[in-house]
């Protein structure tokens, strides 16, 4: 299926330079993955080892690889690098060992998993978690502290999570919020004395944001989710205006969903925008997007996935990295487009293994998305929208209303609820993880590459590769 380059997109120095790094680390990896050689290794990612083009791995990477006799596995020495040292350390400590004859798993995913479990260990439950857990997990507040925020009524909690910097003890605020009286005048002073965590969980679940707030819809591909929020506001009398917006071009939409030209009518006359061919983490240089910056009140994106690699599992390794840095990319441009205190919604599963629900809670952290409240899909206001499976396979069949995708179940899917508060310092650079390298795919026996001849292997490398690339450069083609 050909695909159209993004031709329109603007030059770097088009771009406002606090949006530019949103941009570059799509940038750095199209580099990488157009300068990448079969033959050779690259000096820059290996720094040693080009003899036999293996990764060169120092301190604690080391010593585990050689631990587990694994120091030829190209696969296993490619999760080590990208690897953070200190969930390389906790595997290594718990002497866990992967099993090297495991009929479902090779080393590489096993080792992959188990090294994000490690990272997993630090982050909330990825299920339901209220509004006071999650704000009891962010500021490590255990024990009686937070015991006392759960049992707090809407309007003490609220005054408490408002206040709270970590220099003043949680019942001291909580006594005096007390004495406060609420102003009974904004949505958030209802129902004051009602359980706090209860109320402020019907804020999410019914979808109450701010009125007047502009809405950004990502990678909707049928546009049924978007019919969905404009009908809702439509109902709530909001005076916001909503911007509905698709991966794919019009064109490949037409051939998968019969209905979309009606759809698309149907959110112009509720005043809706519709764009077609938007990706989430090119925001910067999309020329639709100029004058947007900090116009959006509230943003959805739901399931997100990075697209699918043939014969590959979402979470085997050589492909994972796509979704983390899916995360990262949305997330950090996401700031130039987001008001202070405006909310973003990101839908997924919380057992998925492409997207992993600790890829979200991480992007949205390191870019000042925080972590308000998580909930579970099928309690949320909006939930009734017509699923799709967003490639060439909705024209079809599609996933029927209230089925989910095989593996996963609709209990688990989950609703992960941020507000963005900016501190007006520059955040660090997102985490950008890189492809394997073709010689590491070439030396491995990973996924469909196990018994295929050389010059058949060769020749699936250059096809995953283009893949890659396609993705990068925001080019739709499942």
């Amino acid at each position: 299926e050909e695909a159209e380059r993004r031709e329109d997109d603007l030059a770097l120095d088009e771009v406002p330079e606090d949006m530019r790094e949103s941009v570059e680390g799509n940038l750095a990896l199209k580099r990488v993955l157009s300068s990448s050689e079969l033959d050779g290794a690259d000096a820059k990612r290996r720094r040693a080892g080009e003899a036999t083009g293996q990764r060169a791995l120092e301190g604690v990477k080391a010593e585990v690889i050689a631990k587990w006799r694994l120091e030829g596995d190209s696969a296993v020495a490619y999760v080590l690098e990208g690897a953070d040292v200190e969930d390389v350390e906790a595997v290594h400590r718990s002497n866990w060992q992967p099993k090297p004859f495991d009929e479902n798993n090779s080393c590489a995913e096993q080792i992959s998993d188990r090294l994000v479990r490690a990272r997993e260990s630090k982050f909330p439950p990825g299920g339901a978690l209220g509004a006071a857990a999650a704000f009891a997990h962010r500021w490590g507040l255990g024990g009686e502290e937070g015991a006392a925020l759960g049992g707090l009524c809407h309007k003490d909690l609220r005054y408490v999570m408002a206040h709270y910097d970590g220099g003043r003890p949680v019942g001291e605020l909580a006594e005096e919020a007390g004495m406060t009286e609420p102003e009974g005048e904004r949505a958030a002073d209802a129902a004051p004395e009602r359980p706090g965590p209860l109320a402020l969980g019907r804020f999410p679940r019914l979808e109450l944001i701010d009125p007047a707030a502009d809405a950004l819809v990502l990678g909707d591909a049928n546009l049924t989710f978007s019919v969905l929020l404009a009908e809702h506001r439509e109902g709530l009398g909001h005076v916001g205006r909503i911007l509905a917006t698709t991966f794919e071009s019009v064109e490949t939409l037409r051939e998968r969903y019969g209905e979309i030209d009606e759809t698309v009518r149907r959110l112009e006359e509720q005043s809706a925008e519709v764009l077609h061919g938007v990706d989430c983490t090119r925001l910067a240089v999309d020329p639709r997007f100029r004058g947007m910056a900090g116009k959006f009140g509230a943003v959805y994106y739901n399931f997100p996935h990075a697209g699918v690699i043939r014969r590959f599992f979402d979470s085997h390794p050589f492909v994972r990295w796509r979704h983390e840095n899916l995360m990262q990319l949305f997330f950090r441009a996401l700031r130039g487009f987001v008001r202070p205190g405006g909310v973003v919604r990101v839908s997924s599963n919380s057992s998925a293994t492409g997207v992993r629900y600790s890829d979200i809670l991480s992007a949205a952290a390191l870019n000042e998305f925080v972590h308000a409240e998580t909930l579970p899909f099928l309690e949320w206001r909006l939930r009734g929208y017509r699923r799709s499976y967003g490639d060439r396979r909705d024209a079809s069949r599609r996933p029927e209303d209230g089925e989910i995708y095989k593996s996963q179940k609709a209990q688990s899917d989950m609703v992960y609820c941020f507000s963005y508060a900016p501190s007006g310092e520059a955040p660090p650079k997102p985490r950008i993880r890189y492809p394997p390298a073709k010689r590491d795919m070439l030396d491995s026996s990973e996924g469909w590459f196990r018994g295929l001849s050389p010059d058949a292997r060769r020749l699936r490398i250059e096809e995953i590769y283009r893949l890659f690339l396609s993705y990068v450069e925001g080019i739709h083609v499942g």
